[in-house]
């Protein structure tokens, strides 16, 4: 490998009693996204451990932020695992906080971290067999680049606002026709899915940006992007970073995936084919075959309301134990 690449991930143990008191101290009502579901713990953060190591063995080290607590099964000692706790690399003055946008917003200052590395939600799973090319080319991230109307989600309607956020700071530094005429092969690169051709022709009609497509998936990641947007937006991000929870004027970390993209600082490719994003549900039956026998190399499995919690924690867990039964080098073989 030419380069290191690390792994990322942050992670929040929801039923912990102390983080649970914290967090009620400072939560309101108004305009925050503070659901039960942003925090829950599904059991299944050592499926992830496992499947970074048996799919992703060249990692050079995976920084583990998390707000302090830690599995009982966690080998903190491992060679390869770095403990991040938030005061490692958020300052002081907006601490504690809940909102994970905050949390991303800082990556690049976590120490020892390489310039390159791919950032995980803890609910993206490696379920085959990953290279490094798969997140970068040549020093490049891989990634698509498509626009998509941002919609108006009453559902959700924070996470509207979010994505409208990143587009009017993008919208300030990048010109809509102008991006496209300076890379058009970023554009239509003929790996991506027809939909995506689709979508740009259709929004070349309007001259400014009306949003981005986002893949969900793992964020390949530059850090000298953190660096160039913080340069260029810093009061933006600092003024930000005081909302302990999320809230509608907060911008999420899609806005440097995108900066990247508009920079033309990616590797053009079809990075949607190697992932399957599912919701867990209260039928989950379609969601169970995919983590057991699985047709892509990640796997998104998105928290939602649901009503048969301890079912579904029981049925995850050994859907994951199928695919993955061998405990991995992060956990304490004296834990059952």
């Amino acid at each position: 490998m030419e380069y290191p690449i690390d792994f990322v991930v942050t992670w929040v143990d929801g039923q912990d009693e102390a983080w649970r008191r914290q967090r009620s101290k400072y939560q309101s009502e108004d305009g925050e996204d503070n659901t039960e579901s942003r925090y829950r713990d599904w059991g299944l953060l050592k499926y992830w451990f496992r499947g970074v190591e048996k799919f992703a063995p060249w990692v050079r080290k995976i920084h583990f932020i998390t707000w302090g607590h830690l599995p009982t099964w966690l080998d903190t000692e491992n060679p390869k695992l770095h403990i991040v706790r938030h005061e490692d690399y958020i300052p002081g003055e907006f601490l504690p906080s809940f909102n994970s946008n905050v949390l991303e917003l800082y990556l690049h200052r976590i120490e020892g971290l390489a310039e390159h590395f791919v950032y995980f939600n803890d609910d993206f799973y490696l379920t085959r067999s990953v290279k490094p090319v798969d997140f970068f080319h040549e020093g490049l991230p891989c990634d698509m680049l498509a626009f998509q109307p941002v919609v108006a989600n009453p559902a959700n309607e924070v996470m509207s606002h979010l994505f409208l956020n990143n587009v009017v700071v993008l919208s300030r530094h990048f010109n809509k026709r102008e991006n496209v005429k300076k890379y058009p092969a970023n554009y239509f690169h003929l790996g991506y899915p027809p939909l995506y051709f689709f979508y740009n022709m259709l929004e070349l009609t309007f001259p400014l940006y009306t949003g981005l497509y986002t893949v969900h998936g793992p964020f390949p990641f530059c850090k000298k992007t953190f660096e160039e947007l913080w340069e260029k937006e810093g009061q933006l991000l600092t003024e930000m970073s005081s909302n302990r929870f999320r809230c509608n004027t907060d911008v999420t970390p899609y806005l440097f995936r995108e900066w990247q993209k508009l920079s033309g600082k990616f590797h053009a490719k079809n990075i949607k084919k190697d992932l399957t994003y599912m919701e867990i549900r209260d039928d989950n039956r379609k969601l169970i075959r995919a983590i057991r026998h699985p047709k892509t190399k990640v796997l998104c499995v998105n928290d939602a309301p649901v009503t048969k919690e301890e079912t579904i924690r029981m049925e995850l867990q050994e859907a994951f134990t199928f695919l993955l039964p061998a405990r991995s080098s992060f956990e304490n073989h004296d834990q059952e």
